[in-house]
């Protein structure tokens, strides 16, 4: 895993643990996740042909009708 060892995995792990806390760690986390979703997503989303709308947008314009 990017040629870390566990003793370099463990050392990060303590010094976010040290920097955030505890009960920070978890939202930081979470915010990660999303924001790597939503890229991920967002780079989909560029891969599709422009003449085509993606599905969410065709059906928030359906509801609005």
């Amino acid at each position: 895993m990017f040629g870390l060892g566990w003793q370099e995995l463990l050392l990060i792990l303590i010094v976010l643990l040290i920097l955030f806390g505890g009960k920070r760690l978890p939202e930081l986390a979470r915010g990660l996740g999303s924001g790597i979703k939503e890229f991920k997503k967002a780079l989909r989303e560029e891969e599709q042909p422009q003449n085509e709308k993606p599905k969410e947008i065709e059906q928030k314009t359906e509801k609005k009708d």
